[in-house]
C-alpha cells in the first residue's frame, strides 16, 4: 500500500520506517528543509536505537523516502498519517492542535479518490470530528474516513514496540457503513504483518480510541507517582521501596512495570497528555481528580529535588560543585523533554553550586537548555573536583562506574542515586555518603 505520513519528528519517522520494513511505499513530508535534507543525507535528527539502520535499509530498497512537497504523495495515498507534533498550548495546558488542523487543510485540498486520513499525533477526544468538518468544509466531493490510531511507542524501544506491540487500536466511525468498512479494510492491511505475530487489532469508535490513549498515558503517570509516594514514606519509616515495588508487582492484578521510584516522570507523554487529559476532563465538567493530583505531585517532587542534593550534601550548596550524571529524561533516548534535569539544574545553580554534567547522548539538546551547565566528555571528567555527584538518568554505562576511581576524584565521596542503581550497603562500605530514593 502507499502511505504518506505527515510529520518526521519521533512518532512519525518511526511509523514511517516501521510500515516500510512492513513492505508499504512510505513518503515521509515535513516542512523543516534542514530535517528532510538531513535525513536524505542518512543522518537521523533523533536518537532512536536500530532506527538508523532500518531508515538505510528501506531508503536503500526503494520503499521509503522524505520530501518537502507532499502533494503527489498525498494524491496518490491509501492512507495519509497525521504524526505532527501536539505539545501542551502555553497559557491553559489544552493541546496545541494547529499542526494537526493545518495538516488535514492541506490532506483536504490534495486527495483524490479513496483516502484513509488516520491521526497518528496524540489528540484529544473530538479531534477526529473537527478534522472530518475541515476536510468536508473544504472538499464536499471527497470521498476520505478519518481514523484514529494513537501510537503506543516507548522512547529506547520504539522498533519493537511497533513490530511486536501489546495492541494496534483503531478507531473507526460508523464502522458497518461503506465508509467504515472500507476504512477498517486499509487499515487491517497496513497492520496485516502483525498477524503473523497474533498482536490484536482492537477497533473501537473514533472518540474512544482517542480517549484511550490519554487514559493509558495518565494510569502509567498515576503508577509512577504512586511508588514515589511510597518511597517518601518508606524514608520516613525505614522500609526499602524496592522491595515494597516487589511485593505489590508480583501482584498479577498490578503487575511490575512502572514501579520504579525516581524523580518524577517526564519525557514528551506523560506531561502534556496528562495535563491535556485534565483540560479535557474539565472542560467536559467531569473532573478526573486522581490525575489532577498526580500532576501537582510529580511537578512538586522535580522542584525538591535540589534540596534533596543540600541534605545530603550536609551543607550549603553555596559554592559547591554537583555532577550530574544523564540529562535525558530516560536512557537510550536524546529526548530532553520535560525532564527531572531541567528543574534540578537550574535549582542548584539558583542556589549558588556550580553544575557540570554528562549524558551519552542528551547533551547537544541539553546544551541550549542548561547554558550555565558545564557539559563534559565522560563521566569521570564530570566527577572531577565535585563535591557530590548525583545520578538522574540510568544509563547502562552508569551501572558499572569504577566507584573507587570516582571516590579518588571527587572532593568529598557523596552519591544521591535518584535512580537506585547501587546497592546503599556496598556504596558506603566503600566510604561513600549515599542517598537513594525510598530506602533506609
Amino acid at each position: 500500500m502507499r502511505v504518506a505520513m505527515i510529520g518526521t519528528g519521533y512518532v512519525g519517522l518511526v511509523s514511517g520506517a516501521c510500515f516500510a520494513d512492513f513492505g508499504h511505499v512510505v513518503t515521509c513530508i515535513d516542512k523543516d528543509a534542514s530535517k528532510i535534507e538531513r535525513l536524505e543525507k542518512g543522518e537521523i535528527p533523533i536518537f532512536e536505537p536500530g532506527l538508523e539502520a532500518l531508515v538505510e535499509t528501506n531508503v536503500r530498497g526503494g520503499r521509503l523516502s522524505f520530501t518537502l512537497d507532499g502533494a503527489e504523495a498525498i494524491r496518490t495515498a491509501d492512507a495519509v498519517f497525521i504524526g505532527v507534533g501536539t505539545p501542551s498550548r502555553r497559557g491553559d495546558g489544552h493541546a496545541d492542535l494547529s499542526y494537526v488542523y493545518a495538516a488535514a487543510a492541506e490532506i483536504a485540498d490534495l486527495i483524490q479518490g479513496f483516502t484513509v486520513v488516520v491521526t497518528k499525533s496524540t489528540v484529544p477526544v473530538g479531534t477526529g470530528d473537527e478534522i472530518e468538518r475541515i476536510i468536508r468544509e473544504r472538499r464536499p466531493d471527497a470521498e476520505f474516513a478519518v481514523v484514529s490510531n494513537p501510537e503506543f511507542l516507548r522512547e529506547g524501544a520504539a522498533i519493537e514496540d511497533f513490530k511486536r506491540p501489546d495492541r494496534v487500536v483503531i478507531g473507526v466511525n460508523d464502522i458497518d457503513s461503506p465508509t467504515g468498512a472500507r476504512a477498517r479494510t486499509v487499515m487491517a492491511e497496513l497492520y496485516r504483518p502483525l498477524n503473523l505475530n497474533e498482536s490484536p487489532l482492537l477497533f473501537t469508535e473514533r472518540r474512544t480510541s482517542e480517549l484511550i490513549k490519554y487514559a493509558a498515558n495518565a494510569f502509567l503517570a498515576m503508577k509512577i507517582t504512586f511508588i514515589n509516594e511510597m518511597a517518601d514514606l518508606c524514608e520516613k519509616v525505614g522500609a526499602d521501596v524496592q522491595q515494597v515495588a516487589r511485593g505489590i508487582g508480583l501482584d498479577k492484578r498490578i503487575g511490575n512495570k512502572f514501579l520504579h521510584a525516581g524523580p518524577g516522570y517526564g519525557g514528551s507523554c506523560f506531561p502534556k497528555d496528562t495535563l491535556a487529559l485534565v483540560r479535557t476532563a474539565t472542560d467536559a465538567g467531569s473532573p478526573v481528580r486522581l490525575i489532577e493530583t498526580t500532576v501537582a505531585v510529580n511537578a512538586a517532587r522535580k522542584a525538591a529535588l535540589a534540596d534533596r542534593v543540600r541534605v545530603t550534601l550536609g551543607d550549603d550548596l553555596k559554592g559547591k560543585t554537583v555532577a550530574l550524571l544523564g540529562l535525558t529524561f530516560k536512557p537510550n533516548t536524546d529526548d530532553m523533554r520535560d525532564a527531572p534535569s531541567l528543574d534540578l539544574a537550574p535549582a542548584l545553580i539558583a542556589a549558588g553550586a556550580t553544575v557540570r554534567a554528562y549524558d551519552p547522548e542528551g547533551m547537544h539538546e541539553a546544551a541550549a537548555l542548561m547554558p550555565d551547565v558545564a557539559m563534559t566528555s565522560g563521566p569521570y571528567e564530570a566527577v572531577e573536583g565535585a563535591d557530590v555527584v548525583v545520578i538522574v538518568t540510568e544509563w547502562d554505562q552508569f551501572r558499572a562506574l569504577d566507584l573507587d576511581r570516582i571516590k579518588l576524584l571527587m572532593k568529598r565521596a557523596i552519591m544521591v542515586d535518584l535512580r537506585n542503581v547501587y546497592r546503599p550497603d556496598d556504596m558506603r562500605a566503600r566510604g561513600y555518603v549515599y542517598s537513594g530514593i525510598g530506602r533506609p
